[in-house]
């Protein structure tokens, strides 16, 4: 399973919509995720650009594309973010393959 960090911003409607009938956004999500093979691990309340950040593991990257597209076509969010997280193994062994890629900066 992938990890992928889940950043939303919500619309003025849909504010309003949530403060006259609160409710527990991830437990109205998570079918959503599951439906695509996916676990919903964790949602906070944000403050600053994202309204709500969350953590979700998807089978792949195409199933964490479906979640997002989905969420975005849903109208509620003016902002959706979805960034793929590794693991710290992952990032070393990533940091390993980059020794031997043979990039070479402009003009070097």
């Amino acid at each position: 399973m992938q990890s992928f960090l889940i950043q939303v911003a919500y619309s003025p409607e849909a504010w309003a919509a949530m403060v006259k009938n609160p409710q527990n956004r991830l437990e109205a999500v998570r079918p959503a995720v599951e439906k695509l093979g996916g676990k919903f691990d964790h949602a906070w309340l944000a403050f600053g650009d994202y309204d709500l950040v969350g953590i979700i593991h998807m089978p792949d990257y195409v199933d964490a594309a479906a979640f997002s597209i989905a969420v975005a076509a849903g109208g509620a969010c003016k902002a959706l973010k979805t960034t793929p997280l590794l693991g710290l193994e992952e990032g070393i062994e990533a940091m390993r393959r980059a020794q031997g890629a043979g990039y070479r900066t402009p003009g070097g």
